[in-house]
């Protein structure tokens, strides 16, 4: 995978730079200083001869231009303006900036920047005459929002450009102010783009890390790093070191145990299921409203994920109401308990109506079993054998694993399952 600097060695080095085809999604707060970390990728993208593309939404070209014009290579720049006819509503202060615009200067003037589908087609039509390896600035997703009114539009134009932009082997630099979208909308912008970096603010220090890096082995980007802004420089150093910690094996462990697929957790906690899988193989960072979710319909505590699962010795009693509330139904008729779940073990109580059946295993993990009949009569298939089970009764699985299970009496029975 062909590299690409940020202009920020310090960065690159985290997160082990930006690859050729990355969307880097910015989710910053105000106060962060951002506009610094757009500038020094300007500077490094002229340096190595490439062509840039700045796409305003939310600044008057003046305003940006006094920020970056030092910088410039004029003869690779482009500024696409959909800001003056946009949030500027055509006044004449920012009007006058066409009569006396640079002599050197590239400007498209998007006329009726609120059409969507205008808007995609001049970037699409100027991505197509510049050489390879072009890299764009989207300045504000969040003045895309504004200006089209919705999330579902804004949402819409990155969903095809993003896509298109990878294709083309460029870098796209898209900046968002976190605290003007909702959780699905940014955890549905982690789902497609391929790098998610947050900036934010503590007691005036300032902090970076990683939400998402796609094809990337080193976690490190996914701790805070404190960084310090002197002028135009940046500097990022590593903040002390903390514990790992393996959300994602443990969703999956936590989920599968409840016997719930991808699916079924995703549409309980309002996500995708790509998010959910994604999220699995640590190659995501929840936000913490979504992260409250996640728990909360696994049944667990946040502890259980950042704690490496040592649990508080003191909760070692676990109610029946406890464990109702924590009940989902896996067939008709069928109800599986999450009684207890850490890190050694996890035990269910899956409660069978009469004449119910689960065409097949309980759980879907795949590791040893025993299953304990509590209550009732069901009866049990594995390899093609049938076998009855009464109260009392107690099978243990290894390598194998049931096809089929099915209550045949008036009654209801009950398993007990530790895995």
């Amino acid at each position: 995978m062909e590299k690409v600097s940020t202009g920020i060695p310090s960065l690159d080095a985290i997160i082990d730079s930006i690859y050729v085809g990355d969307n880097v999604v910015w989710e910053v707060e105000a106060g962060t200083l951002y506009h610094v970390f757009i500038k020094n990728f300007i500077r490094q993208s002229f340096a190595e001869l490439h062509h840039v593309v700045y796409i305003s939404f939310n600044r008057s070209p003046q305003s940006v231009l006094q920020k970056i014009a030092d910088v410039i290579d004029w003869q690779r720049f482009t500024f696409v303006d959909c800001f003056t006819a946009g949030k500027g509503k055509n006044d004449l202060t920012f009007k006058k900036f066409y009569d006396k615009i640079p002599r050197d200067l590239n400007m498209i003037r998007v006329e009726r920047p609120k059409n969507v589908d205008e808007v995609t087609q001049i970037i699409n039509d100027l991505e197509d005459k510049l050489p390879p390896g072009a890299r764009s600035i989207f300045d504000s997703l969040t003045g895309m929002q504004d200006l089209w009114i919705s999330e579902d539009e804004t949402y819409r134009f990155f969903t095809y450009m993003c896509p298109r932009l990878y294709d083309l082997g460029t870098v796209a630099y898209w900046i968002l102010e976190k605290e003007a979208h909702s959780p699905k909308f940014k955890a549905n912008l982690r789902h497609i783009t391929q790098v998610v970096l947050d900036l934010y603010k503590r007691r005036d220090k300032l902090f970076i890390k990683a939400l998402k890096l796609d094809s990337r082995q080193e976690r490190e980007a996914f701790k805070p790093h404190m960084y310090e802004v002197s002028g135009e420089s940046v500097s990022v150093t590593a903040t002390k070191k903390e514990a790992v910690h393996d959300i994602g094996s443990r969703v999956r462990e936590a989920r599968l145990r409840r016997n719930m697929s991808q699916k079924e957790l995703a549409d309980k906690v309002g996500l995708t299921p790509s998010f959910i899988s994604q999220l699995e193989n640590n190659q995501i960072s929840p936000s913490l409203n979504s992260f409250l979710h996640l728990c909360t319909s696994l049944g667990v505590s946040p502890g259980l994920f950042l704690d490496g699962g040592q649990q508080d010795i003191r909760r070692w009693f676990i109610s029946r109401h406890d464990a109702a509330a924590r009940g989902t139904s896996i067939a008709e008729g069928v109800v599986s308990c999450l009684i207890l779940d850490d890190i050694r073990y996890a035990v269910n109580m899956i409660t069978f109506l009469p004449n119910a059946a689960l065409n097949r295993h309980v759980t879907a993990h795949g590791k040893p079993e025993l299953y304990h009949i509590a209550e009732g009569v069901v009866t049990v298939v594995v390899s093609n054998r049938e076998q009855k089970l009464v109260a009392g009764d107690s099978v243990y699985f290894t390598d194998q694993a049931p096809s089929a299970w099915r209550n045949e009496g008036g009654e209801t029975a009950r398993l007990l399952v530790v895995a």
